[in-house]
């Protein structure tokens, strides 16, 4: 009698049980194939569309790994299991986690945010976070310079993408100015002209755009002159120096008296 019992028992459990478990076997074979087939598109379509190598990886397995839990969590809920704890736990897990690592979050973020939009690239010379360097790595969590006095600077990407960026290197060219100030005994176009000789000697200054030189201010103690030049970013600091120098000597050569003197 018990024997008869326990075998009804269990034919009414396959029958209650048995199509969910095959239906969730359907699901869980097909849902294995879409995700073996979205892999391969995502990584095409990844490929195609230039998305920085170091993001490909990381969105590939995130990806992944959410199609996996969907597809477990949907396929426990069709065979009948309870999801009430298990998503509870899932919940508590992701809070808990997101507070230990909310700066580690933030640079992860910042990183992911510099690879997508680009705001510079490798071998750039940028200036942030008060350094200036070029840019030798970009990684998830952190940029890497290399200073001009040869140091390396590593960069959290929370700070670096929520703080202002100069790429220095984007536009082709950069800018030299600096400013000269010299008595009212000075004669003006004798020191313009003697600043205009020195740019066209001076390696490195480009011609186009227009450079300019003119007095850019009239104070107590005498006339301030302003030079603009054009150059590679590359060549910066050398054509600076170089017609920082020229324009000294010419000075002196021309009779001009420089402050000081």
């Amino acid at each position: 009698m018990k024997l008869t019992k326990f075998y009804d028992k269990a034919y009414d459990w396959v029958l209650d049980i048995g199509p969910k478990i095959i239906i969730g076997l359907i699901i869980l074979f097909i849902g294995l194939w879409f995700i073996k087939v979205l892999t391969g598109r995502l990584r095409s379509i990844m490929s195609k569309r230039k998305i920085h190598s170091s993001l490909q990886p990381f969105f590939l397995s995130l990806t992944i790994t959410s199609l996996y839990v969907l597809l477990i969590i949907l396929v426990m809920s069709i065979v009948g299991f309870q999801l009430t704890i298990f998503t509870t736990i899932i919940g508590a897990f992701s809070v808990a986690a997101g507070l230990a690592l909310s700066g580690t979050l933030q640079n992860f973020a910042g990183g992911v945010l510099i690879l997508l939009l680009r705001p510079f690239e490798l071998d750039d010379n940028i200036v942030a976070q008060g350094q200036d360097g070029i840019v030798t790595s970009i990684q998830i969590f952190y940029t890497v310079l290399i200073t001009a006095d040869n140091k390396t600077v590593i960069i959290p990407n929370g700070k670096l993408f929520n703080e202002v960026i100069v790429n220095v290197t984007r536009e082709g060219k950069r800018r030299l100015d600096f400013e000269i100030k010299l008595g009212y005994a000075a004669n003006v176009e004798q020191v313009k002209t003697i600043i205009w000789n020195a740019i066209k000697v001076t390696p490195n200054v480009l011609p186009d755009p227009r450079n300019r030189v003119g007095v850019v201010a009239l104070e107590v103690d005498g006339v301030k002159f302003i030079v603009n030049v054009w150059v590679n970013p590359a060549d910066f600091m050398a054509s600076k120096l170089a017609l920082h120098e020229k324009i000294i000597n010419d000075l002196v050569a021309g009779g001009i008296k420089l402050p000081g003197m």
